[in-house]
């Protein structure tokens, strides 16, 4: 099976490759860090020699990067499996955060899986089969405090998927929203962050591999995990 991860090449979107790599699946991953996705690349194809790892870098902001990056893994074949990793975590408040915060966050978390879906539903719908995962966030579901610009743009991706997910029905594509709370990544560098209190990549990852393991019949419609001692 062909399957996109953007954002692949660190945290939650890494643990999804990982754990997708072990079943010998192709894996088409991208980024926008050149050596850390091509790094990223060598190392899954060292360790799953079963698997096939092919990566492009894409910066996901650009939608004529975008574009080309799915069609470049549609030159691969119909992906049975889409995941809308990439995204940006940027503080803030919307009285002072700075000018340009909301359009950097709207192009990054909610514009990237929009124009790479809408690039590879076609050949998906004609196959009538796939799924597609959007990595939303806690914050799509409650704002908070210094939520900003990034929880607008996490709530509008979760909007994404489930107008998506309607339109999807009749031709066989299954839509999973996939809602983390706080998970070991690069969003939390710099924090001084008690293990205890976040959860790991993996963790996410395990539950869309399950999702992935369901009937024809059946479908997770939103997958939502929280550190077992509450959100941070």
């Amino acid at each position: 099976m062909n399957i996109i991860i953007t954002g692949a090449s660190k945290g939650i979107g890494k643990a999804i490759a990982e754990i997708f790599a072990e079943e010998g699946h192709t894996l088409l991953i991208g980024s926008r860090t050149a050596k850390s996705l091509y790094d990223t690349m060598s190392g899954l194809q060292n360790r799953y020699p079963q698997s096939t790892i092919k990566a492009m870098p894409v910066d996901m902001r650009k939608k004529e990067e975008v574009v080309q990056f799915g069609n470049w893994c549609l030159g691969f074949g119909t992906p049975g499996i889409l995941v809308n990793n990439a995204g940006i975590f940027v503080p803030g408040s919307i009285y002072n955060e700075p000018e340009d915060q909301l359009e950097e966050m709207i192009h990054t978390n909610l514009y990237s899986a929009y124009h790479l879906t809408r690039t590879v539903l076609p050949a998906m719908m004609e196959a009538r089969r796939g799924h597609i995962f959007n990595i939303c966030s806690i914050a799509s579901l409650n704002a908070y405090p210094n939520g900003g610009s990034y929880s607008i743009s996490k709530f509008a991706l979760l909007g994404f998927s489930k107008n998506l997910r309607e339109e999807m029905k009749p031709h066989g594509i299954k839509v999973t929203a996939v809602c983390p709370g706080a998970t070991m990544s690069a969003s939390w560098d710099g924090f001084n962050i008690d293990p205890q209190r976040i959860m790991e990549a993996t963790d996410i990852a395990k539950m869309i591999h399950a999702a992935t393991k369901l009937s024809p019949m059946a479908v997770v419609e939103d997958i939502i995990l929280r550190p077992q001692l509450g959100d941070l």
